[in-house]
């Protein structure tokens, strides 16, 4: 009980979420038996580290800074006005599909967020949109990065609880699609009531085509990462190597936007971000150390299927937490503390593990964008300088409509799973 305490004070004062886990599973050690176990403790950092997928990591958020970085952004929002601009609210619908294909680029929620805050929003606002609104569908459609692979919480989650990467990233890939699908739909009705601009005319197909041509550098690559991985011809880590790769190749030889100053500050930002991640894991692997050697886990499953054995009910508890915690604390810490403890209530009601692993990564994605304590919101409010309450306001028919989409496939495992079966995924 300490050790909570502890931690939730030093959350509370404002300490980094990395370091006060550290603090918080220090007590851990010393609750656990003084001297003795504290000098199991570096050992316990190393090992959490130890994991050689967590490599993959890097390698994605470096692909995506070289992409982002030569102007691959703006060939795909352009692409992706050719294909929606016309309807009305077309930029709206554009921000949607343009996290799309974005995702397949970053994974990551906060780096769409940052880009579209940057370029999408001025541009919606300066065509007539409200800037709140404009925020709001972009915070929307940021959780789509880390949900259509690849995705970074997909691979500390399967690296973490021995799950299959490639079939996260297979299940990720409807879950994404339909939130886009969704997120449109309510942006269809609504837009005449909020008096939506649309472009004047349908581009043609010869401009499509055009468009299409220029973005299709950025288009292949999803199709790498994901045809070799889903395909066995290559791990997660190799994939995520093979994109760097081939964004340095394109950056270089085919754009000819990318100079080695540029390079080294784009290895600096993927450092840092890294760091934030890999100092969570590391000391929630202590913390975690102590989860176990307390038996936590096996007593909140214990707990929980006291109040109901019911798997439907099993299932809007856990997803219920994780919603309730993501409101006001780091996803990846999240992940890293509740994944250990959370996971044996799924295998004691005979869900899959990658059913599992899509319904903690769909909650936690969506946990990005609610107050207080939102990530997309934070950055989109710091990039726009829209107020963060603003936003808010505007989000939840787009929150509502992603919950919904949630619960679906938390409650329908057949489809949740239809395309990792597909590909062979068990």
């Amino acid at each position: 009980m300490i050790v909570a305490i502890i931690f939730v004070i030093l959350m509370v004062l404002g300490m980094p979420i990395g370091f006060a886990l550290g603090v918080a599973g220090v007590v851990g050690l010393f609750d656990m038996g003084g001297g003795m176990f504290l000098s199991q403790g570096p050992s316990k950092v190393f090992n959490g580290l130890n994991v050689f997928p967590f490599l993959a990591m890097p390698f994605f958020i470096l692909a995506g800074e070289i992409m982002n970085h030569i102007g691959i952004t703006s060939r795909l929002v352009k692409f992706a006005q050719a294909l929606v601009g016309h309807m009305r609210g077309g930029l709206a619908h554009t921000n949607m599909l343009a996290s799309v294909f974005f995702a397949g680029l970053t994974g990551a929620a906060t780096a769409d967020a940052a880009a579209f805050g940057k370029t999408l929003v001025p541009a919606m606002v300066e065509r007539g949109y409200r800037r709140d609104y404009a925020c709001a569908v972009t915070a929307a459609g940021s959780i789509i990065g880390p949900t259509i692979p690849p995705s970074g919480l997909m691979v500390v989650y399967g690296s973490l609880m021995g799950v299959s990467i490639g079939g996260l990233f297979a299940a990720g890939i409807l879950p994404g699609l339909m939130i886009c699908l969704i997120c449109m739909t309510v942006i269809a009705v609504t837009a005449r009531s909020k008096n939506l601009p649309k472009n004047e005319r349908r581009a043609s197909l010869l401009e499509v085509w055009k468009i299409f041509k220029s973005s299709i550098t950025a288009l292949i690559m999803p199709l790498i990462i994901l045809g070799g991985i889903l395909g066995g011809i290559v791990t997660p880590t190799e994939a995520a190597s093979v994109a760097v790769a081939y964004a340095l190749f394109i950056g270089v030889f085919v754009y000819r936007a990318l100079s080695f100053a540029d390079f080294f500050s784009m290895l600096v930002r993927t450092a840092r971000v890294t760091g934030v991640i890999f100092v969570i894991i590391a000391f929630a692997s202590i913390l975690g150390w102590w989860l176990s050697f307390n038996r936590i886990p096996q007593e909140v499953a214990s707990m929980v299927l006291g109040v109901s054995e019911n798997p439907y009910i099993v299932i809007f508890m856990i997803v219920g937490l994780l919603l309730m915690i993501g409101m006001v604390m780091d996803i990846n810490a999240i992940l890293i503390i509740l994944a250990p403890v959370l996971v044996p209530l799924t295998v004691q009601i005979g869900m899959d593990p990658i059913h599992a692993g899509i319904i903690f990564i769909l909650a936690l994605n969506i946990s990005l964008m609610t107050p207080p304590v939102g990530a997309c919101l934070f950055v989109l409010s710091s990039v726009t300088g829209e107020k963060l309450e603003k936003i808010a306001a505007q989000l939840w028919p787009f929150l509502l409509a992603e919950l919904g989409v949630l619960f679906l496939f938390a409650f329908w495992s057949d489809l949740a799973l239809a395309i990792p079966r597909l590909l062979g995924f068990r």
